[in-house]
């Protein structure tokens, strides 16, 4: 039947730059050492490609194609109404074995106007281990003029482009929304979920000791003075801060919403301990952190699940719940959030 819930082969491809075990250790395997990305339940492809980074069922069949085929059973009648056939996320487990580059996103306007897509970047950290004093970057100190940043960016001047951010620390439970046009950098051995908008699309201000061309591939074809103009120049604010982080905690019992409400025009993630209430039917993508046992639906019979463990849900399926394992579920937002999405 088409909407059966699906466990994911793994989807990983080369990067330009290192990954470590943790993704491969999870999924049992690949991983690698320029495997730093996993794509899950994509539709997106990379940047510029065809096929690679399409996500595939169990069936073979490519997850984009099902759902394009069947809107209705896949995504629901008020998510179709709203969003058409597109799921409107992307999830990723990323494991860099070194930091990330800084870089950003651009907003939906941007894409629209420059790209002709209708979605921009904004992403969303779930932080499932970091190391004893792990910190991301995220946002300039202080304000900076285009022309400042353009100056670095040219002079490859990596040190204070990576300087120029605030540093802030993170631990396992942690999430951080960062919107479109925010520059960061994520430091080495955080293992982290990702949510974000369905694309593919960074701007990179520095790449010295990374495997990729920056001044041609650094841009998205359009060249750095047009891409700077995507760029959040101005400092993210306490209070901002306060609207954007979310200390949860440890992973323990107690289900919970990840996100606050900042991100509900994008996505949604919450915490199931094994012992959760009822999801309600819709498009979802479960990642199994730990321990053994089923998920229980309303339309279809129960699946097994183990750690590492990544099902695509399709609404057809029904309201669901969780038993006995933990992890997280990712979903679309909800169709009455989508006028504030920017």
């Amino acid at each position: 039947m088409k909407f059966l819930p699906s466990k994911l082969p793994t989807n990983q491809f080369d990067h330009f730059y290192l990954g470590g075990n943790k993704i491969g250790a999870l999924r049992h395997g690949p991983g690698g050492p320029m495997r730093p990305e996993e794509w899950i339940a994509s539709t997106t492809t990379r940047f510029g490609e065809k096929k690679l980074g399409l996500s595939q069922l169990a069936s073979g069949e490519y997850l984009v194609d099902a759902v394009s085929s069947d809107p209705l059973t896949w995504l629901g009648a008020e998510h179709a109404a709203a969003y058409g056939a597109s799921t409107e996320i992307l999830v990723k487990l990323l494991d860099p074995d070194q930091r990330l580059p800084v870089h950003y996103h651009p907003n939906r306007a941007f894409a629209a106007q420059h790209l002709a897509l209708t979605h921009g970047k904004t992403e969303a950290w779930i932080i499932l281990e970091a190391p004893v004093g792990a910190t991301v970057g995220l946002g300039f100190k202080r304000e900076h003029s285009k022309a400042e940043i353009a100056a670095l960016v040219s002079a490859h001047d990596a040190t204070s482009l990576l300087d120029a951010l605030q540093h802030i620390p993170v631990k396992a439970g942690d999430s951080i929304l960062v919107p479109a046009g925010v520059p960061h950098a994520i430091g080495a051995g955080i293992f982290i979920v990702e949510l974000q908008e369905p694309t593919d699309l960074s701007i990179l201000l520095e790449w010295n000791d990374f495997a990729v061309d920056g001044e041609v591939d650094g841009h998205l074809g359009l060249g750095f003075d047009l891409a700077l103009d995507a760029l959040r120049y101005t400092p993210i604010l306490p209070v901002e801060m306060t609207q954007f982080i979310s200390e949860n905690g440890a992973f323990g019992a107690i289900d919970f919403d990840i996100f606050l409400a900042a991100a509900n025009p994008y996505f949604r993630a919450d915490f199931l301990s094994g012992s959760s209430a009822a999801i309600a039917a819709g498009f979802a993508i479960l990642i199994v952190l730990g321990g053994v046992g089923e998920i229980e639906f309303t339309n279809t019979p129960s699946i097994s699940v183990a750690p590492g463990d990544a099902v695509v849900i399709p609404y057809a399926a029904g309201s669901w719940s969780l038993k006995g394992a933990h992890g997280i579920v990712s979903r679309p937002p909800l169709p009455k959030n989508r006028h504030l999405a920017v």
